[in-house]
């Protein structure tokens, strides 16, 4: 039984400011070591409940901020950008049963540490067919479709309220309450990891392969903070600008939905200024 780990920093046990998950800062490489701990933690977890093998996506900002020469053993990791599918590279292996979501957070304006969509500033709301889409709520919909269970999700208290909505049969685990977008209630590592892996131990009982899942089609809808950023995004094929500020776009499948959603990000990122945003 395989299972692959989507690993996410901010999220992470004791993340709470922006400099903690910027690469290169003091805190980000304090920080690092406990956003590999979660994830070893939920690695041993996982053995602990009868998997044969854990490949760990890297997931965050760069993707290379997990320290490999700490890594459990037994794990693989795959790091570094680029890859089709993102958070979820690797999902497509048959051979995966399950996966797990670490160091998630909650989207963009919601209310949650460091909670964001893809990108940390500019996008300020994302909704799939209607409904508030964080990263686990998109990423859900990929797994969904190739019929992969969510089994896992780590995060602060919010983040574990959204799994709820996507995720209802997963094993949640609040690493730290929120207070605020940059503060939050956290527990010591040593008390997170023991609750991430027999929370993980758990998780590999669900896991098996289910009948793929998919709705009619994707409409996602998207809000920025500046005009020019949603006409930047209009300029993908198949993506339509919907008001000064907001775009949506429609797909028949989760998969081409992730896709457009990285290629959006994108325009998005390369229309931002240096001052005016």
């Amino acid at each position: 039984m395989k299972v692959l780990i989507s690993a996410d920093m901010e999220g992470a046990t004791g993340v709470t400011w922006p400099a903690d998950v910027r690469p290169g800062t003091e805190q980000w490489q304090r920080c690092r070591r406990m956003f590999t701990g979660d994830v070893n933690a939920a690695i041993a977890g996982l053995y602990d409940g009868g998997a044969t093998g854990v490949l760990v996506n890297e997931a965050h900002a760069s993707m290379r901020n997990l320290l490999l020469e700490e890594l459990d053993e037994r794990a693989t990791m795959l790091t570094g950008r680029h890859k089709e599918l993102s958070m979820l590279e690797g999902i497509d292996d048959p051979d995966v049963a399950a996966v797990a979501f670490l160091g998630y957070h909650a989207g963009a304006g919601a209310e949650g540490v460091l909670a964001h969509t893809f990108l940390a500033n500019s996008i300020t709301g994302v909704w799939l067919n209607g409904k508030p889409a964080s990263e686990g709520r998109l990423n859900s919909m990929v797994a969904a479709e190739l019929g992969v269970p969510v089994v896992l999700v780590t995060g602060d208290d919010r983040t574990c309220a959204d799994a709820q909505a996507y995720a209802p049969g997963a094993q949640a685990v609040p690493v730290k309450q929120c207070v605020s977008r940059y503060s939050a209630i956290c527990s010591p590592p040593a008390v997170t990891g023991a609750a991430i892996r027999q929370a993980a131990r758990r998780a590999a009982a669900l896991a098996g392969r289910q009948p793929p899942s998919r709705e009619p089609e994707y409409r996602v809808d998207i809000e920025v903070d500046a005009a020019q950023l949603a006409l930047a995004a209009s300029l993908v094929p198949g993506v339509q600008r919907t008001g000064d500020r907001t775009i949506a776009y429609l797909t028949p499948a989760a998969r081409d939905m992730l896709r457009c959603f990285k290629v959006v990000c994108t325009m998005i990122s390369a229309a931002i200024e240096e001052s005016y945003g």
